[in-house]
């Protein structure tokens, strides 16, 4: 059933959003100060192309100082708008009977999206 999801998903607009997170980790990984950034972005990018049939994990990072400097960070500078992206597209999926399964993985990507050095898609 994941696969039909994953699918269905690529094709409504998760192949677009995927390409969109990948890209952008790319263009920060040219950076040596968006490195760090670049990274988790490629990896949520990859989390966003497949999404059904995974949970949101807590990493073993969650404790370390940097992970949370930089998830704080992450957070002021894209991560609130990415969660809000997320948000509102769920939100709008979630109207219809056929969106909600779609609706609900935007749901499920929010804390990814928000906190990406302390959460990711297992």
């Amino acid at each position: 059933m994941s696969l039909i999801g994953n699918l269905l998903w690529l094709i409504f607009g998760g192949f677009v959003a995927a390409i969109g997170y990948i890209l952008g980790g790319i263009l920060l990984c040219i950076t040596v100060i968006g490195l760090p950034f670049g990274i988790p972005a490629i990896n949520l990018g990859f989390a966003v192309l497949m999404p059904f049939g995974k949970q949101v994990v807590a990493t073993h990072q969650n404790m370390n100082l940097v992970a949370l400097l930089l998830n704080i960070l992450w957070v002021v500078v894209v991560g609130w708008a990415i969660a809000i992206a997320h948000l509102v597209h769920g939100i709008v999926l979630c109207v219809t009977v056929i969106g909600i399964p779609f609706g609900l993985q935007h749901f499920k990507l929010i804390p990814v999206a928000l906190m990406p050095f302390s959460y990711t898609l297992a």
